[in-house]
């Protein structure tokens, strides 16, 4: 097999985070600031950023996706959620930085607490949405401080092999995988800006910008986006301002009656100009900067900020949307049926970084893979504890006898996205992982089976996954399921299944099914498929009902279920998608894993 072609192991860089936090202290010193806010963001919001974007990285050694660094004269933090809680502490030097759980503090709430009366904190307003900033503001004049916005980000002036903008390839997104004309599109957008009172649109969230004019790029790792903005009008003609000025000719010519293109330096001197005249300009609550919000107070606009109903529309998939997805979960569930059955074979002698080249070999070898949709998580023992564990040359460890390993991995092919994990056995496994595992599995199949009301929104089925945990005293410290779009983010709202999920679910929506559990310093366990949102016909019933189809198309471990923990419906439940596997990928398969596929989707009842 050739070696990976999509995913690096670079080391964490902690080792440089003492003498890196030193020196932006001496530029905060001599910008007479006291403190500054670093968070892991561009000024776009985006999950994956440039490489000239991951200053919180480069300054701490922490590469997750998310966390917010606070440096002060003489301390510092970095805030994580649940999922970096054991990461963060592995990657920074905790001798010029503490790792705090945001479940504990906010950034706002850490700052206000550590900062002392008439000290300056700093923070980049590009960075920043307008509501982050309010709270940091309040927590900051609470203490007696000041927050001040910056002009140049300090991080950048010590940085100083830091990286140029992105200029990746801008390509043409085809009709019959986007499924509805770019025209139509901006349609419905003025639509919805005529129903909200709004003159026009700030598309800042790359996502939506790569949707509403169907265009895909290569500005970023893991997802196919193009960096920049446009400015959507009312009435009359929209504008684009790409980052990249690598656009390619389909696309030049799909755009030409729609928009006028622009390079990104354009971007600030026209919203300035459109906004004259007291234009009600829509910025995205969750994405568009706080300068954003400057610019158009500074030229006399109303900055209206609220939710891009792009997002909502986006969400929503059409029939070409749902059918590329559906081949690519074909494909796709062949790879990794493929990578199982060969795991099955050589686990013993794999490191975790080896399972990972060999996984992203199986899916080059399937045709139209574009990327990783994000960066494999290959967890064997203790590491599978780490719920974004990200294997490094540092902490490569092999997959050992009496382990689980866990495997979360996913694809941006042409045609859609995948996300799918995989929890298996090395050797025997323990009476304790079976029993762990079986509730995992059991929760997962609560979600799957799930039938609900019109209406009904993620929070309201997220019990659904951890009651059989919760029945054992356990339960997981992260959401259900996340949206996921179509050749776009593996990780897509508004959608989600989770305590937080308060949007209701649509047909068309694409989520995760992904319950869990973790045991510190032993191992973990996640089952993870992907489910489309659909309606269901109830006998009898009075209200429309939705449920659930099950795009992802791999066997779950038979060694790890324990089925006298299993309810005859969950049982049939099980046998019947093994058997949808089986039909669906062997008349692609190899006759060895063919084989092997027969015996890993026997009905659990059988010997």
């Amino acid at each position: 097999m050739t070696r990976a072609r999509f995913q690096t192991f670079d080391d964490p860089s902690h080792r440089e985070g003492a003498s890196r936090i030193a020196a932006l202290r001496g530029a905060l010193a001599a910008a007479g600031l006291d403190g500054f806010v670093v968070p892991r963001a561009d000024e776009h919001q985006s999950e994956y950023v440039a490489p000239q974007a991951e200053r919180l990285a480069w300054l701490t050694g922490f590469t997750g996706s998310a966390g917010t660094a606070v440096i002060l004269a003489d301390e510092a933090a970095l805030v994580v959620d649940g999922r970096y809680t054991l990461q963060a502490p592995a990657e920074v030097d905790t001798r010029v930085i503490t790792p705090v759980p945001l479940a504990e503090t906010s950034v706002a709430t850490w700052a206000g607490a550590h900062l002392k009366a008439g000290q300056v904190l700093g923070y980049d307003p590009w960075l920043h949405t307008p509501d982050g900033v309010a709270r940091l503001e309040r927590a900051v004049l609470k203490a007696g401080a000041t927050l001040r916005a910056v002009g140049t980000n300090p991080v950048d002036a010590v940085w100083t092999d830091r990286p140029g903008p992105p200029a990746g390839a801008v390509v043409a997104h085809p009709l019959d995988l986007a499924g509805e004309a770019s025209a139509d599109k901006l349609a419905r957008i003025r639509a919805a800006l005529a129903e909200a009172g709004a003159d026009a649109l700030v598309i800042s969230d790359p996502h939506n910008l790569a949707w509403a004019f169907n265009l895909r790029g290569a500005d970023v790792a893991h997802t196919p986006l193009a960096l920049g903005y446009a400015l959507v009008p009312r009435t009359g003609r929209a504008a684009l301002y790409l980052t990249s000025p690598n656009l390619g000719p389909d696309l030049r010519a799909a755009l030409e009656p729609l928009a006028d293109c622009h390079s990104r330096a354009a971007f600030e001197d026209d919203l300035a100009a459109l906004a004259a005249n007291a234009a009600r300009i829509r910025l995205d609550a969750g994405t568009a900067a706080a300068a954003l919000k400057v610019r158009v107070e500074t030229a006399d606009g109303v900055p209206d900020i609220g939710p891009d109903p792009i997002t909502a529309m986006k969400a929503v998939k059409n029939a070409a949307e749902i059918a590329g997805t559906r081949a690519a979960h074909h494909r796709d569930g062949v790879a990794v049926t493929r990578f199982l059955a060969w795991l099955d074979a050589q686990a013993e002698s794999l490191t975790e970084i080896a399972a990972v080249e060999a996984l992203e070999d199986f899916r080059a070898e399937g045709g139209l893979l574009r990327d990783v949709s994000f960066p494999t998580i290959s967890g064997s023992g203790a590491n599978g504890a780490i719920v974004h564990y990200r294997v490094t040359r540092e902490t490569d460890r092999r997959i050992a006898p009496g382990e689980l390993f866990l495997v979360d991995s996913g694809a941006q092919y042409a045609d859609g996205t995948t996300d799918i994990t995989r929890t298996v056995a090395v050797g025997a496994p323990s009476d304790e992982q079976r029993d762990r595992f079986t509730r995992v599995l059991k929760g997962h199949i609560g979600i799957a089976s799930a039938v609900f009301p019109k209406g009904t929104t993620g929070a309201q089925i997220d019990s659904f996954a951890r009651q059989p945990l919760w029945e054992a005293g356990l339960d997981f410290d992260h959401g259900t399921g996340h949206g996921v779009g179509a050749f776009l983010s593996v990780h897509e709202g508004p959608q989600r299944i989770a305590k937080t999920g308060t949007v209701a679910l649509a047909p068309g929506m694409i989520l995760s099914n992904e319950p869990g559990y973790y045991k510190t310093g032993a191992y973990g366990i996640r089952l993870e498929n992907l489910v489309l949102v659909e309606t269901r016909s109830v006998a009898g019933g009075e209200r429309p009902m939705l449920g659930f189809e099950t795009l992802t198309l791999a066997p779950f471990d038979r060694r790890l279920i324990q089925p006298d923990l299993l309810t005859p419906d969950e049982m049939a439940w099980i046998d019947a998608y093994h058997a949808r596997v089986r039909a669906a990928l062997e008349p692609d398969l190899d006759v060895t894993t063919r084989v092997w596929l027969d015996g890993a989707t026997r009905p659990i009842a059988a010997s």
